[in-house]
């Protein structure tokens, strides 16, 4: 028998055992958690199985068989468990890791600030040291999930006398304390997914810094890695059709709903490319030849992304770390956005503007001609994937950096100094 196959029968087997669709959802994946079965590809002693990607996904084919729950989506188990896990101490592998693979403890991540824009590096959120705790002031922006998160991925500025790069740290910050404030922001297509957090003499232990005091930004950017390819879409709750479903299902579905509400409107965010051939035909559009040279154009455009994430899952399969296909899926995705919205903006002409059942669609055109620039922007600007693709990838020259060498005080920054 192959490996493959010794795998699955592993897992069908204590599945089998184990399974049972009435325990509470944080009990089964407690059992997911002690097995290794959740998590397969971690390491074994920290509640994986060291399996390779490849041999994981016969462990997620084995449990949608059985139609069982799996660990939780989110930022907590897709950005911080890998980030912990690659730059965490044993400590904080011990406490954090499991209650993230139960689904106890959710995340949201810190990184942007108002007065940053895509200089991630200049941030200016203050942790100063005081005894074995850290204490945190400042603001951060366009955080999903931060209403209810325990825990929360910081980056903040330890040391103002060393260049910008050198003095971040990264903190495992606890979100339900004194100290941190939550406000939703509303967006411009009317939902309000993100937050921004003000943190006010809120409290870190020194022993939830993640990886070395000063060395933030190589853990930042291993988060950053795992974030442009992570997908946000939510796992799998055990539906598998005529499977029994039972009190595990039902707090899935409900831990699910909450976890995928922040981006229901993603599909509109992504330019709703599978309207646009629909939306010509029902304008009668389709013939132009112009409107069909552009939608060729914009197929090209899907296909071409969608190799380009069979590379990245053929990566992950063979276990190499993120490489370039994270920057290049994601101006992929930037660019098939702008064309579909440029696309349903030609077909719907001055209908694409309005709301409601007007337009033929729900509103769904208006939606999506206010939610595409938001693709070019999340998750790391075009311009710093290009940055990142011709520096790193093509070995171009760096961008000319005239503060990259200079204490971060004397740095001119966007606060009105000069």
């Amino acid at each position: 028998m192959t490996q493959a196959a010794d795998i699955a029968d592993e897992v069908r087997a204590w599945l089998e055992i184990q399974w049972d669709p009435e325990l509470s959802l944080v009990e089964w994946r407690g059992r997911l958690a002690d097995s290794g079965w959740g998590c397969p590809t971690w390491p074994q002693t920290w509640f994986g199985r060291g399996l390779p990607q490849a041999l994981a996904e016969r462990v997620a084919t084995e449990f949608e068989r059985a139609g069982a729950v799996g660990t939780p989506a989110g930022g907590g188990i897709g950005l911080a468990a890998p980030t912990i896990l690659e730059h965490g101490s044993d400590d904080l592998k011990r406490r954090l890791l499991r209650p993230i693979v139960t689904g106890e403890h959710t995340w949201c991540q810190l990184f942007s600030e108002p007065g940053s824009g895509s200089d991630l590096a200049g941030l200016t959120t203050r942790a100063d040291l005081d005894g074995d705790e850290w204490v945190i002031t400042g603001q951060k922006v366009w955080n999903t999930s931060a209403h209810h998160a325990q825990y929360g991925m910081l980056l903040a500025r330890s040391d103002w006398d060393v260049p910008k790069h050198r003095g971040i740290t990264y903190f495992a910050i606890e979100m339900q304390q004194p100290g941190v404030e939550v406000r939703p922001l509303r967006q411009m297509n009317g939902h309000a997914s993100f937050n921004e957090v003000w943190f006010d003499e809120a409290r870190v232990p020194v022993t939830n810094v993640v990886g070395e005091v000063g060395n933030g930004w190589a853990v930042a950017l291993a988060t950053l890695a795992h974030e442009r390819r992570f997908n946000p879409a939510p796992r799998t709750t055990g539906r598998r059709p005529g499977a029994k479903k039972g009190r595990a299902h039902r707090e899935a579905a409900a831990e699910t709903l909450e976890h995928y509400e922040p981006y229901k409107w993603y599909p509109q965010r992504a330019g709703r490319v599978d309207l646009v051939p629909e939306r010509a035909r029902a304008t009668g559009r389709n013939h132009d030849p112009v409107l069909r040279q552009e939608m060729a154009r914009l197929s090209e455009l899907v296909r071409v992304s969608q190799w380009t994430a069979q590379r990245a899952r053929i990566a992950r399969a063979l276990g190499r770390p993120p490489g370039p296909e994270g920057s290049l899926g994601k101006l992929g995705s930037s660019d098939i956005a702008r064309a579909a919205a440029h696309l349903h903006g030609s077909i719907a002409g001055a209908h694409g503007m309005l709301q409601g059942d007007d337009d033929g669609t729900g509103g769904v055109v208006a939606e999506v001609l206010v939610s595409v620039p938001a693709v070019s922007i999340a998750g790391g600007t075009d311009e710093i994937q290009r940055n990142i693709l011709g520096e790193r990838i093509l070995s171009l020259p760096k961008e000319p950096q005239l503060d990259r060498d200079l204490p971060f005080r004397d740095v001119p920054r966007n606060t009105g100094r000069t």
